[in-house]
C-alpha cells in the first residue's frame, strides 16, 4: 500500500517540522537481518529461561495454576497492539522504535517527550537487570567453585564483554546469541520431558483453568509480572534499518517473537504446575519461590538438569543484557540522528553498528550502578527492585503514548480499508494498556518486592523525563524522527 498524502497522513506539526528525509546522513549497516536473526535479538532481550526460573514463582505465589493462561492473556494483549502497530510499520523504517510512531501520529514534541520516556526505561531496565546479574553469577561461582567474588567484578567484567559485542556490530553478537538461546531451549526442553517420563502427559491438566484462579485476587500483579516478560517486543522494529525487506522481515519477526515466547512461557510453566501438582503449586511457589523450580529439575532428572539450569540462568541473563544493548544502542544512534539528542551518537563503525551510541549506554548504566554500590546500596532489594519496578512502570507509559498515537494516526490518514487493522484493534490496544496502567500504579509495591517509601518517588521520574523531552522538542523545531530506509 503506497504512503498516503502528506496533507493527510501527519498531523500539520508533523510535517512543517520532519522533512521527508534528515539533514544528518548517518545510516545502519543494511540488509543484515532476516525474521530469524531480528528474532533472536528480541528473544534474547525476553530471557526466556531466566524468565520462567525468577518471573514465574511470583505469578505462581499470585494465580497458581492459572499462570500459564495469564501468559497467554499478555502475549493476546502484545499481539492486539501488533496489528495496527505492524499496519503502520508500513510506513515507517526507522531503528527510533516507539518514538518514530509517536512523531508520525502526535507530532515531533509528543515524540520528544515520549523519547525521554524510552531513555529511562531502559536504562532503569538495564541497571536493574545487571544488578540482578551481579548477584546471580557470584552465587553461581560461589556455589560451584566456592569462589567468593565480588558482584561489582561480575558485572564489570560482563559488561565490557557485551559493550564490546554491541560496539562490533550484530554478527558478532547474532553468533553469541544464537548459541546461548539453543542452551536455553534445550534445557527447558529437558525439563519438560523428565517431567512428562516421571508423571505422564497427564501434567498437561486443564482442571486447574477456573475462572477463581485466572480472574482472582491475584490477577493484577499476575499480569503486570507477565507483561513485563514482553519489554523486548520492541526490539522487532528497533532493527529495522539493518533488515532485509523490511516491509515483510519485521512483522514477521515480531509475531515469531510473540509466539515463541508466549508459547514458551506457557508451555513450562504448565508442566511445572501440573508436576507440583495443581493444588499445591500456589503454596511451593510462595514458600521456596528462588528454589522451587531447581529442585524440581533434580527431583525429576537428577542435580546435572539442576546445575545445568543454574548456570543458563545466569547465561540467559547475558543473552538478554546483549540483547538489550543491541537495541538500546540503536535507540540512542536514530535519536542522535533526528536531532534530540547530541549528534556523534549516531556516528557508526565500519560494519555499520552504532559503536558510539553502544559505548554511551554501557557507561551511563556502569554509571550509576557504580554510585550506588558504592554507597552501600543492595544489589538485589533496592538496585534491582526499584529500576526494573520504574524500567516497567515507563515501558507501559510508552506503550500507552504509542498505542494513541497509532489510532489517531489511521484516524488522519484516512485509511479505512480494514476497520479491525486501522480502528478497532488500536482503540482495544488502548483501552487495554489504560487497565494495564492502572495495575502497575496499583501493584507497584508488589513490583518493588513488597517495599514502597522512597522508591515510589522514582515514578516521578516519568513524568519529569516527559516534560524534559516535550520542552525539548518545542525548543528545537529542527528535530526530525522521519529519516528512513525505504
Amino acid at each position: 500500500m503506497n504512503e498516503p498524502s502528506p496533507t493527510t497522513a501527519a498531523p500539520a506539526e508533523t510535517q512543517s517540522a520532519q522533512p521527508s528525509h534528515s539533514s544528518n546522513n548517518a545510516r545502519l549497516g543494511a540488509n543484515k537481518l532476516g525474521v530469524v536473526a531480528i528474532a533472536f535479538f528480541a528473544i534474547a532481550a525476553a530471557a526466556p529461561m531466566a524468565a520462567v526460573v525468577g518471573a514465574s514463582p511470583v505469578i505462581f505465589a499470585a494465580s497458581g495454576p492459572g499462570t500459564p493462561v495469564v501468559y497467554i492473556i499478555a502475549a493476546l494483549l502484545v499481539a492486539l497492539f501488533s496489528v495496527g502497530y505492524l499496519r503502520m510499520s508500513q510506513h515507517i523504517t526507522n531503528a527510533g522504535g516507539f518514538v518514530a510512531y509517536i512523531a508520525k501520529g502526535l507530532g515531533v514534541k509528543w515524540a520528544t517527550g515520549g523519547a525521554g520516556i524510552a531513555i529511562l526505561t531502559y536504562l532503569s531496565l538495564q541497571i536493574g537487570l545487571w544488578s540482578q546479574f551481579g548477584v546471580f553469577a557470584a552465587q553461581l561461582v560461589q556455589g560451584l567453585a566456592g569462589l567468593a567474588v565480588p558482584v561489582y567484578f561480575w558485572i564489570v567484567a560482563v559488561l565490557a564483554l557485551t559493550t564490546f559485542l554491541t560496539m562490533k556490530g550484530v554478527d558478532a553478537s547474532l553468533r553469541v546469541l544464537g548459541v546461548l538461546i539453543l542452551g536455553e531451549t534445550l534445557v527447558v526442553a529437558a525439563l519438560i520431558a523428565s517431567l512428562i517420563a516421571q508423571k505422564g502427559i497427564g501434567i498437561f491438566t486443564f482442571a486447574g483453568f477456573t475462572a477463581g484462579s485466572i480472574v482472582g485476587p491475584g490477577l493484577g500483579i499476575s499480569l503486570l509480572f507477565a507483561f513485563a516478560c514482553f519489554t523486548s517486543f520492541e526490539a522487532t522494529v528497533v532493527f529495522a534499518e539493518e533488515a532485509k525487506n523490511p516491509r515483510r522481515t519485521i512483522p514477521r519477526a515480531a509475531y515469531l517473537v510473540i509466539a515463541f515466547v508466549g508459547v514458551f512461557y506457557a508451555v513450562s510453566t504448565w508442566a511445572i504446575s501440573g508436576s507440583i501438582g495443581i493444588d499445591g503449586i500456589q503454596a511451593a511457589a510462595t514458600e521456596n519461590p528462588s528454589g522451587m523450580i531447581f529442585d524440581l529439575a533434580a527431583a525429576s532428572a537428577g542435580s546435572w538438569l539442576s546445575i545445568a539450569m543454574q548456570v543458563l540462568v545466569v547465561t540467559s541473563f547475558i543473552a538478554m543484557l546483549l540483547g538489550l544493548a543491541n537495541m538500546f544502542s540503536r535507540y540512542l544512534f536514530a535519536l542522535g540522528r533526528a536531532g534530540s539528542l547530541p549528534a556523534k551518537l549516531s556516528s557508526v563503525s565500519r560494519s555499520g553498528a552504532p559503536s558510539f551510541a553502544g559505548l554511551v549506554n554501557s557507561l551511563v548504566v556502569l554509571a550509576v550502578i557504580s554510585a550506588f554500590l558504592i554507597a552501600g546500596a543492595d544489589p538485589m532489594a533496592t538496585v534491582f527492585a526499584w529500576f526494573v519496578a520504574l524500567g516497567t512502570a515507563g515501558f507501559i507509559s510508552i506503550l500507552l503514548l504509542t498505542s494513541a498515537a497509532i489510532l489517531v494516526y489511521f484516524a488522519r490518514s484516512g485509511l479505512r480499508d480494514n476497520l479491525w487493522v486501522t480502528t478497532i484493534a488500536p482503540a482495544l490496544s488502548l483501552l487495554a494498556f489504560v487497565v494495564v496502567a492502572y495495575l502497575t500504579l496499583d501493584n507497584y509495591d508488589a513490583l518493588l518486592g513488597g517495599e514502597g517509601g522512597v522508591a515510589r518517588w522514582l515514578l516521578l521520574d516519568i513524568p519529569l523525563f516527559f516534560i524534559a523531552g516535550m520542552v525539548r522538542g518545542a525548543q528545537k523545531p529542527t528535530i526530525n524522527y522521519a529519516a528512513e530506509i525505504v
